[in-house]
């Protein structure tokens, strides 16, 4: 007969803790280290642990928490009428999901639970949860269209678009992770972003390749950025450790390594400027921004350079 896996023997020992009300609803949960050590268990395994307790949904991540025991919901209340379940509220509640739990929590059937639903009355309104993504991310753009005509200038427009753009992948982490720039999904409200960004660029003097690779260029930054934040958030949820805490338990290995003198500049910064993820995209926009002013100016150069008019040759005489 096999023995029980050692983190299923732990998760009995919270689930018994949290059924004793040792541990009640918005308290925290021991954390990945802490399970560590407790138990003797490798980090690999306090992960699994931690994961088990929010997939049977005894726990909760919170964010600048850690992992606490979750509240007990009211039970769902089913529904018989067809008429009060809608393809909109579907799609609210795949977004409500992917936002607290991440889009690997949102499936036909959870969507359903949440909304007192039967499973099967859902795929009425959607065909599956491909379909439900796709329309979870159509409805995200939706809410944040850039305004028309926007503000004046060029440049207010590219950081306007940019500002709006990372707004929405901090409040929905899941959503720059089904963005791509070379196979986009089909998203109207998406492409409408690209070709406001385009519009904003004409005018300019850059020719049609250099105007797409620019649209492409800014967006990358923004997204690039936005996956960090969003890797961040998924490792807090699965370790339980928020990143200032997780740096804290590596403190000792991170002064070890700096201490052999082999990285002088890194130890002399301050990790807290690399966490801060707005200010590294302020500066990386603002950078980007003044080298396409520099760029802008010099195109204008050319062409007016191109479009005076040849010096008269001197009189015969």
């Amino acid at each position: 007969m096999n023995a029980v896996p050692p983190y299923l023997r732990i998760v009995a020992e919270i689930r018994d803790r949290i059924a004793d009300g040792e541990l009640g609803p918005g308290d925290r949960v021991p954390s990945a280290r802490q399970i560590v050590r407790e138990w003797g268990v490798a980090m690999a395994t306090a992960t699994k642990v931690l994961a088990t307790l929010r997939r049977e949904g005894l726990a909760e991540a919170r964010t600048g928490v850690g992992t606490v025991v979750r509240a007990p919901s009211a039970p769902p209340v089913r529904r018989t009428a067809e008429g009060v379940l809608t393809r909109q509220r579907v799609t609210e509640a795949g977004i409500a999901i992917a936002d607290q739990e991440g889009l690997g929590a949102v499936s036909m059937r959870r969507v359903a639970t949440d909304l007192g639903a039967g499973v099967m009355s859902l795929y009425r309104h959607v065909a599956g949860k491909d379909e439900l993504v796709l329309l979870m991310a159509r409805e995200v753009f939706a809410r944040n269209q850039p305004p028309v005509p926007g503000p004046a200038g060029w440049r207010a427009k590219l950081e306007l678009i940019c500002r709006l753009q990372w707004d929405a992948y901090r409040r929905h982490p899941w959503l720059p992770g089904l963005v791509s720039m070379t196979r986009p999904l089909l998203i109207p409200e998406a492409m409408a972003h690209t070709e406001w960004t385009l519009a904003a660029l004409d005018g300019l003097g850059l020719d049609p390749d250099e105007r797409l690779r620019e649209a492409m260029a800014l967006p990358a930054l923004v997204r690039g950025l936005a996956l960090s934040a969003s890797a961040e958030r998924e490792a807090e949820r699965a370790s339980g450790l928020t990143n200032q805490q997780w740096w804290l338990a590596l403190s000792g290995e991170v002064n070890a390594v700096l201490g052999t003198g082999r990285f002088p500049r890194l130890a002399e910064t301050r990790g807290e400027v690399a966490e801060d993820l707005d200010g590294v995209l302020a500066l990386g926009l603002t950078r980007h921004l003044d080298g396409l002013a520099l760029r802008v100016a010099q195109v204008s150069r050319r062409d007016r350079q191109g479009h005076r008019k040849p010096p008269r040759p001197p009189l015969l005489r």
